[in-house]
């Protein structure tokens, strides 16, 4: 199975270097509101002068400043915002003919849906480390905020950052995937997953503080993906005060979210492959997909 997915993976490479404009609309987004949102909306200016700056860091879940806690959040923005592009490529073969032609090669659906999986996940997490490094950069430009990362940070806590960042592309672009095997159309694809975009994004932590927010919100946003990722990167970059649970525990539950997400990709991809396949290779697939 690895040197038909090898294949693949290196085929969704090709066509990723040959249209790049699908990474720079990813980056465009949180860039922006990096640049904008994050410079304009400090909710560190709305405390009385003289508040001690640990009253600004307890709010915000120890993060110094408030574009600080905000960039962290916009990491897992920009994986997830990267990731509702993974269904394209699924739909646009569909409509072409060429996943007809792939299928009807000797080759699994498990390897047709584990290629783009890999491939996309890691495309994935572009963005969002470009993210992480023009946060940094913005730091040494006089009169404009930036990522300050607390001065203690060891290289068990950038793997924690790394591992929070790669779990939750595998979730929701896994996610996003089942949507393009599952829908025919391009047009239903994007209806989907823009529906979905902004009240995943508005049930977290990325954006807003938890304390600011209403008791029934306070409890989605403990069960969201986006909070659990978001929660460990903070807790790596500005340390352990004030979270309730620890590192593996919200680790462990951001894990639980992406094996939820894959199987259910995997079960709609291979049902979609399934009716999806014609005469030619319905029966060579179907016996080889066992």
């Amino acid at each position: 199975m690895m040197l038909p997915a090898f294949s693949l993976i290196r085929r969704e490479y090709i066509r990723w270097i040959r249209a790049p404009t699908w990474v720079i609309s990813g980056l465009l987004s949180p860039i922006l509101y990096l640049i904008l949102f994050g410079q304009a909306f400090d909710l560190g200016k709305l405390l009385p002068p003289g508040t001690p700056a640990g009253v600004l860091a307890s709010a915000l879940s120890g993060a110094p400043t408030y574009f600080s806690y905000f960039a962290v959040g916009m990491v897992a923005f920009a994986s997830v915002t990267a990731a509702m592009f993974s269904g394209t490529g699924i739909i646009f073969d569909k409509q072409l003919g060429i996943l007809q032609r792939i299928l009807s090669t000797p080759i699994s659906r498990r390897s047709v849906f584990l290629s783009s999986l890999i491939f996309r996940g890691m495309l994935t997490l572009i963005p969002a480390f470009l993210v992480v490094g023009f946060a940094l950069l913005l730091a040494y430009v006089p009169g404009v905020a930036g990522l300050q990362v607390g001065a203690n940070v060891t290289a068990l806590d950038a793997a924690q950052f790394l591992g929070a960042a790669l779990i939750l592309s595998v979730a929701f672009t896994s996610l996003f995937l089942s949507f393009g095997f599952a829908v025919q159309r391009i047009e239903s694809y994007f209806g989907v997953v823009t529906i979905l975009q902004l009240p995943i994004l508005l049930t977290s932590n990325a954006m807003y503080p938890v304390n600011i927010m209403p008791t029934w919100l306070q409890y989605l946003v403990g069960f969201n993906p986006i909070s659990l990722a978001v929660n460990v990167m903070r807790m790596s970059l500005f340390g352990t005060n004030g979270y309730t649970y620890s590192v593996g525990i919200y680790l462990l539950g951001l894990l639980a979210w992406a094996v939820v997400f894959v199987l259910l990709a995997l079960l709609l991809a291979s049902r979609a492959l399934r009716s999806h396949v014609g005469p030619v290779g319905g029966a060579l697939s179907d016996a080889i997909a066992t």
